[in-house]
């Protein structure tokens, strides 16, 4: 892999050697990396994918700079894509903040898109509907809500060298510990970032941001073929708030919940994940 940059959007990401094979485009999600899609690209390397794993805006070396509301950040996900791929629609897969990105984008420009696998955050209008009913997940998300306050959040997150981001790991997925130097890097890109990772959860503030994402989001089902994944344990978004997103997804889809894994289900279980995303696009 090696890194590269797009100059009109600010986006540097890491890329395979199989530049003439067909794109696939991997999101990654809060808090985390390009590194994260390692042992997917390997994978797909095999299948002769040219696969871009990009520092999303906000994580450098990408631009710090904003907007960081999802609809603009799909924007920009959409003028990568027009780059990486301008004639040929491209496959995409999205972790946490890379499958909200990854719906909006879907959302807007179904034509570019070939199919799509989406990991730990599911159709997000049946996430909103899930939490009627299934309340325990407000206390979940209640780092949203801590991660909206400039400068207290932004000082927990840095305090005892990212401690916090070392705790949401293990609070998130229990029992798993990423390979050696992982938490390092991660922390590397944060310093240098910070406190603009912040700022995603901070345009949630903004009704009209809230209500664009809605707007967008119930103009009518995903067109994109798509498989979903998501750990049973986890302990970031439960696996309750996946139930009826069938219907918000008009072309194939599949859901495939993992035992024994929680929100970084693509680390916990990559043999499993990585095989069921490399056959869905084999098949689309």
């Amino acid at each position: 892999m090696h890194r590269l940059r797009s100059e009109s959007t600010g986006i540097s990401y890491l890329s395979n050697e199989a530049e003439d094979g067909p794109v696939v485009l991997c999101l990654h999600g809060f808090p985390d990396i390009p590194r994260t899609w390692v042992p997917l690209t390997e994978e797909l390397r095999d299948g002769g994918y040219h696969v871009a794993c990009p520092w999303l805006p906000g994580y450098a070396p990408s631009s710090l700079g904003g907007p960081f509301d999802a609809i603009s950040l799909a924007d920009e996900v959409l003028s990568l894509i027009d780059e990486l791929s301008p004639n040929d629609p491209v496959r995409i897969v999205g972790h946490d903040w890379g499958s909200v990105i990854a719906q909006c984008a879907m959302a807007k420009s179904p034509a570019r898109f070939r199919a799509a696998a989406l990991l730990a955050v599911p159709h997000l209008l049946a996430f909103q509907a899930n939490l009627e009913e299934h309340p325990r997940q407000l206390g979940r998300s209640a780092y949203m809500a801590l991660f909206q306050l400039p400068f207290l959040s932004d000082g927990l997150v840095k305090l005892r060298n990212y401690a916090f981001v070392e705790r949401l790991w293990r609070k998130w997925s229990p029992g798993f510990q990423p390979e050696e130097g992982y938490f390092d890097e991660l922390k590397d890109c944060l310093r240098s970032s910070m406190p603009a990772p912040l700022h995603y959860y901070r345009a949630l503030r903004w009704p009209k941001n809230v209500l664009a994402i809605r707007e967008l989001m119930s103009a009518g089902p995903i067109e994109v073929p798509t498989i979903y994944l998501h750990g049973e344990r986890d302990g970031c978004i439960g696996p309750e708030m996946t139930l009826g997103q069938e219907p918000h997804f008009s072309a194939m889809f599949e859901q495939v919940l993992l035992a024994d894994a929680g929100h970084f289900v693509h680390l916990e279980r990559p043999l499993e994940v990585n095989e069921a995303i490399a056959s869905w696009f084999k098949s689309h």
